[in-house]
């Protein structure tokens, strides 16, 4: 590996490069095009042998990693906002069939109103089809997820397609430095892929077929099975992959950061992680007992691993690019069911920001650091919001 300052997005290109795809499905959707793009001038140049489909739409894209991926092949696609939307059918038929697909998800919002910048609501909104979910702080690690997702979902206590989530412009078009694998650097961490299971024409068998009721309840158990023993995956393909290429320890499916001796434990997940760091060094500097606890998964959620890191809190805040209409957070949410089935003491208190692109700052983390201390804290939060913008369009009427 070498390393280089290099675009997020096609650091994530180089790290797919490296894990020898047999099939590629393309189609382009801001913040991702240049996932695909940088993939298909790697493939005009004759240095990445794939069969590289340009498909009509996400939801062909992701039918076709289902037929590739049924056949045998490995397969990776790309996308973002409204395209996983429109691939929301398919994502369970991918689930359902256990095909190890990896897709990159550059985390985009949701219409309406049309936002081409970044929170996680999309991603999050799919967080119950069965697919295993990474969220990646910085460059380096929307790369390094990318190696590790393959050899997770195609283990064979997993067999589940797995989506990496970086932010979108925030990292898929922020330059960072990143160690970049070259030709055959991952050959011995990744071994080709051989399922056992395939679509094969001297040996016939049906991929996705009816389920009558009597067979329905145990195949979505078999998934959660799979989804409960890719926990141990996880933690294992992060170890091994740290010692292999001598990264940093990503902590499996959480990450600590000051946070055993902290009274205040905050938790988010992507490349806010990195701005809220900042705020805790600070913090930390001033005295203020707090620390912070990184996602690294969403599905499966980490409910041991967030158990013992808040055993000995007193006060917990979940910042979220995401929000549940009608609830709150969606982490935030999913955390008050750990809390309560563990009978943990901490206070626990949901902050809604950072959507549809609006900016999170060191400072913002501190005013909520400061209202979760001090007890003002609601149960949830919406952060920054604009009074006076919200009265000026309630007296306009609703947007046609």
């Amino acid at each position: 590996m070498r390393e280089t300052v290099m675009e997020g997005s096609h650091a994530v290109a180089h790290a797919v490069k490296a894990c020898r795809p047999d099939v590629v499905a393309a189609y382009p959707i801001t913040p991702q095009t240049h996932v695909v793009e940088e993939l298909a001038q790697m493939v005009a140049d004759c240095e990445l042998d794939v069969e590289y489909v340009n498909v009509e739409s996400e939801h062909s894209a992701m039918s076709a990693c289902v037929g590739a991926a049924a056949a045998g092949s490995r397969t990776y696609t790309a996308t973002a906002s409204q395209g996983l939307a429109l691939m929301f059918e398919v994502l369970f038929n991918a689930s359902g069939m256990r095909l190890p697909i990896v897709m990159t998800n550059c985390n985009r919002a949701l219409s309406a109103p049309i936002s081409i910048w970044n929170d996680q609501q999309d991603s999050v909104s799919a967080r119950d089809a069965g697919w295993i979910q990474l969220y990646a702080e910085d460059v380096q690690e929307a790369a390094d997820q990318v190696i590790q997702a393959y050899r997770i979902g195609e283990d064979e206590r997993v067999r589940l397609p797995v989506m990496v989530n970086m932010d979108g412009f925030v990292l898929t078009h922020t330059y960072e430095p990143a160690f970049v694998p070259e030709g055959g650097d991952v050959d011995s961490f990744l071994p080709p892929y051989e399922p056992e299971i395939k679509l094969d024409a001297s040996d016939p068998r049906s991929f996705g077929e009816v389920g009558y009721p009597e067979d329905y309840t145990e195949f979505r158990y078999q998934q959660q099975l799979a989804m409960d023993a890719s926990r141990e995956v996880i933690r294992e393909v992060a170890q091994a992959y740290c010692q292999e290429f001598d990264r940093e320890d990503y902590g499996g499916l959480i990450q600590r950061y000051h946070s055993d001796d902290a009274d205040t434990v905050l938790i988010s997940l992507g490349s806010m992680v990195g701005t809220m760091k900042d705020a805790v060094d600070g913090l930390r500097n001033d005295g203020e007992s707090v620390g912070l606890v990184k996602l690294r998964s969403l599905r499966p959620f980490p409910e041991e691993e967030l158990y013992d890191a808040l055993e000995g809190a007193k006060r917990v805040a979940v910042l979220e690019k995401d929000v549940s209409i009608g609830l709150g957070g969606a982490v935030h949410g999913e955390l008050a069911g750990t809390m309560f089935n563990r009978d943990l003491d901490a206070s626990l208190h949901g902050f809604v920001t950072g959507l549809g692109g609006r900016d999170v700052t060191v400072r913002d983390v501190g005013s909520i650091y400061r209202r979760v201390e001090s007890g003002e804290a609601e149960s949830v939060e919406w952060v920054n919001v604009d009074e006076n913008r919200l009265f000026e369009r309630e007296a306009r009427g609703p947007t046609p």
